[in-house]
C-alpha cells in the first residue's frame, strides 16, 4: 500500500483499530498507524497533512 492508496489505508486501520474512534485521533498518531500497516511500503516523507486527512476522512467513512 502507498499514501496514496486512501480507502485501502482506511479500511486496514479500521481493521488494526475497530475500538478506536478516527475523529479523534492526531496525525501524528495516524502517520505512525499507517506506517505500521502490514503490506504498507511507501515513503514516509511523502506523508503530509492532505493525504492524512483523506486517509482519516476515509477512515471515518468506513467506520460508519
Amino acid at each position: 500500500m502507498k499514501w496514496t492508496d486512501t480507502y485501502d489505508v482506511a479500511a486496514a486501520l479500521a481493521d488494526a483499530h475497530p475500538d478506536v474512534d478516527p475523529n479523534t485521533v492526531r496525525f501524528t498518531q495516524l502517520r505512525e498507524w499507517v506506517m505500521a500497516l502490514p503490506g504498507f511500503n511507501d515513503d514516509p516523507a511523502r506523508s503530509g497533512e492532505k493525504i492524512l486527512e483523506a486517509i482519516q476522512m476515509a477512515w471515518i467513512d468506513e467506520a460508519q
